[in-house]
Order: C-alpha cells, then structure tokens, then sequence
C-alpha cells in the first residue's frame, strides 16, 4: 500500500530544533515534488515548504531562512530541519507528494483536492 508517514514532531521549547521525516512506501519519492504544510488549531492548512523532484526548494516567508527542506531519495525520504522554532510553529504538520511542480496550484495556491498522496500528520508543539 503506498502511504507517506511522517514522524519527529513533540515539544519543544521556543528557539529550539526539531527535524521532521516524511517516508514513503510503495513507492519511488524521487520523480514527486514533496511539500510540507501545517495546520494550526482553527485555522486552514497552509503551505510550509516544498522541493521539487530536481531538488529546488520553495519556502513559506514566515520560515524561510529558519527551516530547510532536503531529500534523500536512497531513503526514499523527504526532512524538515526547523530551527529556532516560535509558539506561532505550533501546528499539525503533513506531507505530501504530488508529481507536478512545486510551482504548481498543488502548492501555492491551496488546490488540495488532486495531490497524490498525504501524510497523517506529526503534532509539533513550541512553547515554554
């Protein structure tokens, strides 16, 4: 069964690091763009990050130069390094792979309805 899990969320406190891990099995990561997104309590699901399969990287400007995206695709596993993480990271965060570009609507313009696969989300919590 093809699935994406990702694992790493937890608590941590503001100006901390976590690194999250999306996996997939049943099937090959590497010719998929794979986006990261979060969903904060009452609020809608938001793009966080992407790379594309060639391995150019989108960021969100609320986390850009604080979180890193990278793939490795001998794992068959995409990673979000984030650092100096604010209460305001406190969310659900989901990956997802789709075989169109991150430029596509997939990504940026909230089109959830068609993407390839999800993930079932890791809780990551900032907070004191």
């Amino acid at each position: 069964q093809a699935q994406l899990v990702e694992s790493g969320g937890g608590l941590v406190q503001p100006g901390g690091s976590l690194r999250l891990s999306c996996a997939a099995s049943g099937f090959i990561l590497d010719s998929y763009s794979v986006a990261w997104f979060r969903q904060a309590p009452g609020k809608g699901r938001k793009g966080v990050s992407c790379i594309g399969s060639s391995g150019n990287t989108l960021y969100d400007g609320g986390v850009k130069g604080r979180f890193t995206i990278s793939r490795d695709n001998s794992e068959n596993t995409v990673y979000l390094q984030m650092s100096n993480l604010k209460p305001e990271d406190t969310a659900v965060y989901y990956c997802a792979a789709d075989v169109f570009s991150c430029d596509g609507s997939w990504y940026t313009g909230g089109n959830f309805a068609g993407i390839d696969y999800w993930g079932k989300g890791t809780q990551v919590t900032v907070s004191s």
